[in-house]
C-alpha cells in the first residue's frame, strides 16, 4: 500500500464515521506571531478546541502539512524529517476515549493491515501535584481492544527503569504522555489547552537486535527507548484541561486530537525502520544516486542522501505554499535558505558536480505530491528556479569560505598550533562551511582542530537558537490581544481601500500581525505613488471615524463568494466559512479576531511601502 493510499484510506475511514474532510492549512500561519510555521495538525484547530464552533461540525479529519525547523540538525538518522504529513482527526465536544481508541486500532490493523501483535501503547501515569489522575480508563479500553484481537494484554508501570516485561500497555509521566503546544504542564502558559495522551508504537522486532547494537544496549529496552526498535506512529490526545493562573481546570468540552505521522505509518507497514525507503522518498533517493553516481544502500554514510531528500522536500513545500516563502536572510525565508544550502553542502559530500541538480530533485518531489497538493505543480517553475538560484549563490559563498579556510590553515601551519574553534565556527556561521569539510581539508594539510572547543561553540550556538525559538514560539493561542485584533481588522479596510483607490484586481497575498504593526502583501507590479498612499490613508480613516459596525456571518463557501466576499489568493477553505463585514464597505472570508466597531481602531498610518517579490508589494502600517 502506498503512502497516498494510506492517506486516502484514513480520510475515507473517518468520513464514514461522520467526519468532515477539511483541506490542509497553509504551512505559514496567518496573524500568528508566536510561531514561524504550522508544526502540528492541531495548531490551526486551537480556537475550536477551546470552544469556538467549527463551521464543518464537531467531527473533523485532515492530512496537515507540517514543518518543524527545530529538527533540522536531527535530520540524517532513519526517522527525523523537517517536513512531514500529520494525519489528524478531531472530536470537538463529541466522542471521546471509548470511540477514539478502538477506531484508530481498527484503521491501523484492519484497514491498512498492520499486525496487531506488533503494536504497543502508552498511557498517562498521572500527577498528584497538579491533581490530574492516572489514565486508567484508556488502559482498560486498550486491554479490551487487544483482547478482541486475540491478544491478552498486561499493563506495566515504570518501563523506563523496569523494562517491558510482559506488558503491552505502559504508563509514563507527563514528559512522555501529556500533550500541549508548549509540552509538559509546567511549561504551559495560562490559557493553553492540553491533556493526557495515549501513544501507539510499532515494534520492528527483537530478532533484529536493534537495541543490542545501539548505544543504549546496557539500559532496559522499552517503547520510548532511543535505540530505534520502536517507532511512535500515532498519538491520541484527550484535550480536556486548560492551564490557569491557579493550576488546571476542565475545558467546557472534552476533545480528541489525534495525530499520526504518514511517513512513519508507511515505514511501519513496510516493516522498515528507515523512512527514507518509503515510496514518497524512494524516487528522490534514486535520482540522488543517479546524480551522485553512488548507491544509497551501499553508502558508508546515508546521512547526505537523507538530508538532501528531506531538506529539498521541505523547501519545495514552503516555496510552493499558498503563502509561499522565498529564500532570504530573515525569519521564514532564512529557514528556506538554510534548508537549500544544507542540501547543497551535503551534495558536495557526495561529490555532486552537476549544475542546478537541486531543481532536478525538486521536480521529482513535485511529481510525487502534485495530486494531493496541486499548489506544488502550479508553482513548479517558481520552486525550481529558486532552487537553482540559491544553489548558485551558495556555491559562490562556499568558494569564499574555502579561500578563508586556506588563509587560516596557512597561518596555523607556520606555528604548528591547532586550528582554533572560533575560526572553525566562523566558517560555519558566516560562510555555511560544514565542520566535516573543514576537518577533512585540515587533515589533508596536516593541521589538527580544537574539536572540544568547536563542540563548545556549537553548544552555545544551539542554546542561543533554542532561546530564540522559545521566544518566537511561546505556545498557546496566537496573540489575540486588543492591539493585534485592531490591526487585523485594519487589514480588511486596507484591502478594500487598495481595491477602491488603486486597482479592483488587487488581492491579499499574505499578512503578518504583531502588537506593533501590520504587514500586508498584495499583487501589483509597480510602486504606489505618494498621492495613492495619502488617498488610501484618508479613506481608511474616514471609515474608522464613521463608527461602522463589524458583523460576523457563517455561510456556505459558494454563498460567500456569490455575496462578493473577498478571499486571500491561494487559500483553501472548508465548505462552510465565516465572513466578516465592515458595513457595506468590506466583506471578507476570515477566521478573526475583529473589533466590534471601526471606531475602536484609532488612526491608520502607512509607515512603509516596498517590493516583496516579482509583481508583489508590501505595506507596513500602524494604528495610533
Amino acid at each position: 500500500m502506498t503512502a497516498n493510499s494510506i492517506r486516502s484510506e484514513y480520510l475515507n475511514f473517518h468520513k464514514t464515521r461522520g467526519h468532515a474532510i477539511v483541506p490542509s492549512a497553509s504551512l505559514v500561519p496567518e496573524n500568528d506571531p508566536t510561531t514561524l510555521f504550522t508544526g502540528s495538525g492541531m495548531q490551526p484547530m486551537i480556537p475550536y478546541l477551546l470552544g469556538a464552533k467549527h463551521p464543518e461540525g464537531t467531527r473533523i479529519v485532515d492530512s496537515q502539512k507540517c514543518i518543524r525547523a527545530q529538527d533540522i540538525e536531527e535530520v540524517g538518522d532513519n526517522r527525523h524529517t523537517t517536513f512531514f504529513e500529520m494525519l489528524g482527526n478531531w472530536s470537538l465536544g463529541d466522542y471521546f476515549k471509548k470511540e477514539q481508541l478502538p477506531w484508530i486500532f481498527e484503521f491501523l490493523t484492519e484497514k491498512i493491515g498492520l499486525d496487531p501483535s506488533r503494536l504497543y501503547v502508552t498511557c498517562f501515569r498521572g500527577n498528584n501535584a497538579i491533581n490530574i489522575p492516572k489514565d486508567q480508563e484508556s488502559a482498560n479500553i486498550w486491554q479490551e481492544v487487544f483482547l478482541n484481537a486475540g491478544i491478552k494484554t498486561e499493563t506495566s508501570d515504570f518501563p523506563e527503569t523496569n523494562g517491558m516485561g510482559n506488558g503491552r500497555v505502559f504508563y509514563y509521566d507527563e514528559t512522555k504522555n501529556w500533550w500541549s503546544r508548549s509540552g509538559a504542564p509546567a511549561n504551559m502558559p495560562s490559557g493553553e489547552p492540553g491533556g493526557p495522551d495515549s501513544e501507539i508504537f510499532w515494534d520492528f522486532g527483537a530478532e533484529g537486535k536493534i537495541h543490542e547494537r545501539s548505544p543504549f544496549k546496557n539500559k532496559p529496552c522499552h517503547v520510548n527507548c532511543d535505540c530505534g526498535r520502536f517507532l511512535e506512529i500515532g498519538n491520541s490526545v484527550f484535550m480536556e484541561y486548560v492551564k490557569t493562573d491557579s493550576g488546571f481546570e476542565k475545558l467546557s468540552q472534552r476533545n480528541v486530537d489525534f495525530g499520526g505521522g504518514l511517513e512513519r505509518i508507511a515505514a511501519s507497514l513496510a516493516d522498515n525502520p528507515d523512512i527514507f525507503t518509503i515510496d514518497l522518498f524512494a524516487p528522490v533517493i534514486a535520482r540522488i544516486e543517479e546524480i551522485a553516481k553512488q548507491s544509497y544502500k551501499d553508502a558508508k554514510s546515508k546521512r547526505p542522501f537523507r538530508v538532501i531528500a528531506d531538506h529539498l522536500r521541505a523547501a519545495a513545500f514552503l516555496i510552493g505554499d499558498e503563502r509561499g516563502v522565498a529564500p532570504s536572510n530573515i525569519d521564514k525565508g532564512y529557514i528556506v535558505r538554510r534548508l537549500i544550502r544544507r542540501a547543497v553542502r551535503f551534495g558536495r559530500q557526495l561529490e555532486i558536480k552537476r549544475e542546478s541538480w537541486t531543481s532536478e530533485i525538486g521536480s521529482i518531489i513535485i511529481s510525487l505530491y502534485k495530486d494531493a497538493y496541486p499548489e506544488l505543480a502550479k508553482n513548479q517553475k517558481f520552486i525550481t528556479d529558486e532552487f537553482s538560484k540559491e544553489e548558485e549563490r551558495f556555491l559562490k559563498t562556499l568558494a569564499k569560505g574555502l579561500e578563508k579556510l586556506r588563509k587560516y590553515l596557512n597561518g596555523v601551519k607556520e606555528t604548528g598550533a591547532k586550528l582554533q574553534s572560533e575560526a572553525v565556527f566562523e566558517l560555519y556561521s558566516t560562510y555555511g562551511f560544514p565542520f566535516e569539510m573543514t576537518k577533512e581539508i585540515a587533515a589533508e594539510r596536516g593541521v589538527t582542530i580544537d574539536e572540544a572547543g568547536v563542540a563548545e561553540e556549537f553548544r552555545k550556538h544551539q542554546e542561543i537558537s533554542r532561546s530564540a525559538a522559545a521566544g518566537k514560539f511561546k505556545g498557546g493561542l496566537a496573540d489575540h490581544t486588543s492591539e493585534t485584533t485592531r490591526l487585523h481588522t485594519a487589514t480588511h479596510l486596507l484591502n478594500e481601500a487598495l481595491r477602491a483607490m488603486v486597482d479592483r484586481n488587487i488581492r491579499q497575498r499574505g499578512s503578518n500581525i504583531t502588537q506593533e504593526r501590520l504587514r500586508f502583501d498584495f499583487n501589483l507590479n509597480r510602486k504606489l505613488t505618494e498621492d495613492e498612499i495619502k488617498k488610501i490613508e484618508r479613506l481608511i480613516n474616514e471609515k474608522i471615524a464613521a463608527g461602522i459596525p463589524v458583523t460576523k456571518l457563517e455561510m456556505p463557501l459558494e454563498e460567500a463568494f456569490a455575496s462578493g466576499a473577498q478571499s486571500e489568493f491561494g487559500a483553501r477553505y472548508t465548505e462552510r466559512v465565516t465572513v466578516y463585514a465592515v458595513g457595506d464597505f468590506s466583506k471578507e472570508i476570515c477566521g478573526g479576531p475583529h473589533v466590534e466597531n471601526t471606531r475602536e481602531l484609532g488612526t491608520f498610518k502607512i509607515i512603509k511601502e516596498e517590493s516583496s517579490g516579482a509583481g508583489m508589494r508590501r505595506i507596513k502600517a500602524v494604528l495610533k
